[in-house]
């Protein structure tokens, strides 16, 4: 899409969106901590993939059309790095919390930005390394490495954000001459598959108590996706993008009401490091051509 349909509407969407990714990432902690992460991340994926086929079914243009692409391997790929991305944050959220693992996270636009120019080939100017160094301060002053706190668990949302920029800079390359559909639709697919084949050897015996939250993840799991293709409807991807630091928001939210999280005061100023950095690129993303530092 070339503009904005509803400018509001698209942002009031991003918003709820972030609120239910949060929602959802909540429900993983919890369930992750009562049972094994890739189980969990396997009835996440079977909901997921649920929701895909079903707006796949409704495209106007039939499920075929819809779906079709010319780079399957790259979407198989970039299946499997968000495969991994969700197992490893989950595997962290019940190491190291929601707050903690999702202050790492925060990295993650930045090494976008900083992964765009060997993989896409775009033009990288001083000011945008400069926000990418000032991000990686913030990380800094998160791990604390001369304070004996650093843990190896602190690794796992940050291999999880670099999965995840992979993942995003490769899409931008798959959507460059494609709809964007196909490359929502096959990585769902690809890590439903995959995620089914991992996950099974490892089911457990589903406590009564637990259904209830079971499907209430998985009902989540199926509300953000849908809430962010309608995000996508309404408003261009780039200008609403600064609204999904508000998950972080949500997310310590939940971390201190519901796990009994404590937002200390170097994950506080580690985190608003990296997202000013994080916005200050972003700004630098919406600048007119020609005028790109």
């Amino acid at each position: 899409m070339t503009g904005s349909r509803n400018p509001r509407l698209g942002i009031f969407l991003m918003i709820a969106s972030v609120a239910a990714f949060a929602a959802q990432d909540g429900f993983s902690r919890g369930l992750a901590g009562e049972y094994n992460t890739l189980m969990v991340v396997m009835i996440r994926y079977w909901a997921f993939a649920a929701f895909v086929l079903i707006a796949a079914l409704r495209r106007p243009e039939g499920l075929r059309a819809a779906t079709r692409t010319h780079r399957l391997p790259a979407h198989l790929l970039r299946g499997t790095l968000l495969v991994a991305e969700i197992c490893l944050i989950v595997w962290g959220y019940t190491l190291i919390g929601l707050i903690e693992s999702h202050a790492l996270f925060a990295i993650c636009p930045l090494l976008v930005v900083a992964l765009s120019g060997p993989v896409l080939g775009e033009r990288i100017g001083p000011a945008r390394w400069m926000a990418v160094a000032a991000g990686m301060v913030g990380v800094l002053v998160l791990l604390r490495p001369g304070a004996g706190v650093f843990s190896w668990a602190a690794l796992l949302p940050l291999s999880s954000a670099l999965l995840f920029a992979l993942f995003s800079v490769l899409t931008r390359l798959t959507t460059r001459d494609e709809p964007t559909f196909p490359a929502f639709f096959w990585p769902a697919i690809a890590g439903a598959v995959l995620m089914t084949v991992i996950g099974l050897p490892n089911l457990e015996p589903v406590h009564p108590d637990d259904i209830a939250p079971l499907a209430a993840y998985c009902a989540i799991a199926i509300l953000s996706n849908w809430l962010i293709l309608k995000t996508y409807e309404q408003i261009e991807a780039a200008r609403v993008q600064p609204y999904a630091y508000l998950q972080i928001v949500f997310v310590a939210g939940i971390g201190i009401s519901v796990y009994d999280e404590v937002l200390t005061l170097p994950v506080a100023l580690g985190a608003a490091i990296v997202i000013a950095a994080g916005l200050f690129a972003l700004s630098l993303e919406r600048r007119p051509e020609g005028r790109a530092p």
